[in-house]
């Protein structure tokens, strides 16, 4: 049931200044996931859609045909950006004439390597677009041009923007037409989109593959294996900084925190034989990644620098290889063989359904945890921002309707998403209405699955956005994702109004709270084994080694009062009860949901003596008349491991006075 759509109307949502891009692709068909299908970037994919989708930006207006096309084909590859289109200040011409536009990237290495990619997508795509020349750090490229003379030196114009060190400049050849966003033809409808959602639209075969640091930079300072086996990588040291490169051409599917790691890039790849496999690199530093979800990228193309982030004992590279994918639920194998020239090692489940979100954030989903007919839209629909993945929809589409059609709440919110009325024909940043036709059948309705999910994620994502600039601002406090639910029910105004989590009214505390409790509990539960992080749960081991090796992953987290739960740290870190939650959840692959409180806690499992503890037993003291208020995981030779406030996760001995439980 929801508060939100009420509360939007009435506060008067304005969403025109956010800067969200929503792509999704043409449901696929079997013939559509042949390992033949074009990389997104291709002259055959670019010729395919003849009118990438509207941005809303100013930058449209009086744009040339093929200016405004390759504007927002850039756009709906790269994300909304600052861009210039057609200006009266031009000193040097073509931007005053609509023939060209400039992206403006920045000067820091994630603008450099944005910029990058943009202009290598143009450059694939220069027929398509009728590109004449392309102007990047200083430079001039002409596609006509002999290979060994199509960049040219510029002289230096005296600034950064006008060296084009911080922006793209891209001049499409003249054309006798001339079209302002108002009266350029209507774009293809959403569903019939390409997109990075999976294989068949967003990847191709190939066998190009490089070491991800360069020759002489590293030494191998762990082997996969290692560590009874947990070790799922190699790990290759070398100082603070060192560039690291993709290695392999694909996708980035997971960019920024990562359990374990502090920071990670996961790649989605196809080999050869159309096989699908991931690269995920390790304990880079936040400010040194430079690629963002959604990225498609060139094996040995810089990605980030080597740090020592997360749980590592110094600078160097955690490096894995993962047949059929990190997020999809692979196991990872020695990477040393394949990256020395050998063969992909084969994966003996079944390959994957095409539209399982490999090669997009949503193949965080694990499958079977929706309705069949549902789960491609909620891997669609988790896949429109790096912020709100496919798990999280789909716990909050449990919560919201139990996934049943036509659904009416008392408030009227209608269909499976719980949408009211008014707020799904609201316009959402892309100028649209948040529930649009992305089933293509004609009619945008909350009644549809595709449309009323595809909507849900697009106002979830609408939410974050803003809600992280509240944050950032200053003006909110608390977790994107927590305050994100709590505005898809309350209203984002609520939100802002509390400073945070809603505290403003009787049914905040009785609805809202609890919403946003049981949607983030739930969420770990549909969320693909490994999807979050390093560990990677095994059904066929016992739980409680896991339950250790998984809270070793959030050894140094910072204590956060009210912290954590299944779905791993929150506002930044762990209560007591948040971490040893997050520690099952992780081992259990999700299947033990923990409640978050120290006292419920204590009435889960079986007590066990503390003398015959085992590793992974929670422990618990501290017994008021109430129940224990502390509690941590036995870690074996009398020492558990918990978080204390105004402390971080460490490990200390346990209590003679302690009491343990057994979990599963």
């Amino acid at each position: 049931m929801s508060l939100n759509r009420l509360v939007m109307i009435a506060g008067g949502l304005v969403v025109a200044l956010l800067t969200l891009v929503l792509v999704v692709v043409l449901p696929a068909s079997e013939e559509d996931c042949a390992p033949g299908m074009p990389t997104i970037g291709t002259a055959t994919a670019a010729a395919a859609e003849p009118n990438c989708a509207a941005t809303g930006s100013p930058a449209e207006d009086g744009l040339q045909d093929g200016a405004l096309r390759a504007l927002r084909c850039v756009v709906a590859r790269f994300g909304m950006m600052d861009m210039r289109g057609r200006v009266t200040d031009d000193a040097f011409g073509d931007l005053g004439t609509g023939r060209a536009v400039e992206f403006i990237v920045g000067s820091d290495g994630i603008g450099q390597a944005r910029g990058d990619a943009i202009v290598t997508f143009l450059q694939e795509n220069a027929s398509i677009f009728g590109v004449e020349y392309l102007i990047w750090k200083q430079r001039s490229w002409t596609p006509e041009a002999a290979a060994a003379v199509r960049w040219k030196p510029l002289e230096d114009r005296g600034s950064d923007a006008l060296n084009h060190l911080d922006r793209v400049q891209v001049t499409i050849k003249d054309t006798p037409t001339t079209a302002s966003s108002s009266t350029v033809q209507p774009s293809v409808s959403l569903a019939a989109m390409p997109g990075p959602v999976n294989a068949a639209g967003g990847l191709r075969p190939g066998s190009d593959r490089t070491f991800p640091l360069a020759a002489g930079t590293f030494s191998v300072s762990d082997i996969f294996g290692s560590r009874g086996g947990g070790h799922h990588g190699v790990d290759l040291a070398a100082p603070s900084g060192t560039p690291i490169y993709a290695a392999a051409d694909g996708r980035v599917v997971a960019s920024g925190p990562a359990s374990g790691f502090g920071g990670w890039v996961v790649i989605d790849s196809l080999d050869e034989s159309g096989q699908r496999y991931s690269t995920v690199y390790g304990h880079m530093y936040l400010p040194q990644i430079y690629v963002r979800v959604g990225d498609a990228v060139k094996a040995g193309q810089h990605i980030a620098d080597v740090g020592s982030a997360g749980e590592s004992s110094g600078p160097h590279l955690h490096f894995e290889l993962v047949p059929g994918g990190r997020m999809s639920g692979g196991k990872p194998v020695d990477p040393m063989p394949w990256l020395s020239g050998g063969s992909m090692p084969t994966v003996t489940a079944p390959a994957p359904h095409c539209d399982n979100g490999f090669g997009s954030p949503g193949g965080n989903l694990a499958g079977g945890k929706v309705p069949p007919e549902l789960e491609v839209w909620y891997r669609r629909a988790g896949s429109l921002c790096p912020q709100i993945g496919s798990s999280l929809l789909a716990a909050q589409g449990q919560a919201e309707s139990g996934f049943r059609r036509g659904a009416v709440s008392p408030d009227g919110a209608q269909g499976i998403a719980q949408f009211m009325p008014g707020t799904a024909i609201s316009t959402a940043p892309d100028g649209q209405p948040y529930v649009i036709d992305a089933d293509g059948n004609g009619v945008a309705s909350v009644w549809d699955d595709g449309d009323a999910i595809i909507g849900q994620g697009r106002y979830m994502c609408a939410l974050a956005d803003k809600i992280q600039g509240w944050i950032d601002n200053g003006t909110v406090q608390g977790d994107v994702t927590e305050l994100t639910v709590a505005a898809y029910n309350a209203g984002e105004g609520s939100v802002l109004a509390s400073g945070g989590m809603p505290n403003q009214h009787p049914r905040h505390f009785t609805e809202t709270r609890p919403y946003v409790a049981r949607i983030m509990a739930a969420e770990a539960g549909f969320r693909s084994v490994g999807s979050g992080g390093r560990f990677v749960p095994d059904a066929t081991e016992d739980l409680g080694p896991q339950i250790v090796e998984a809270a070793h992953e959030w050894l140094g987290t910072p204590y956060v009062f009210g912290g954590g739960g299944p779905q791993g740290p929150s506002s930044g870190g762990f209560d007591e009860a948040g971490f040893t939650s997050a520690a099952v959840s992780a081992a259990s692959a999700g299947t033990i949901t923990l409640p978050t409180t120290v006292e419920q806690q204590w009435e889960i499992g079986v007590e066990v003596p503390l003398t015959k503890a085992q590793p992974g037993d929670l422990v618990f003291g501290d017994f008021q008349a109430r129940g224990p208020v502390t509690v941590g995981i036995y870690m074996g030779g009398g020492s558990m491991m918990s978080t204390k406030a105004n402390g971080t996760v460490e490990e200390t001995p346990v209590l003679g006075d302690m009491r343990a439980r057994r979990i599963g």
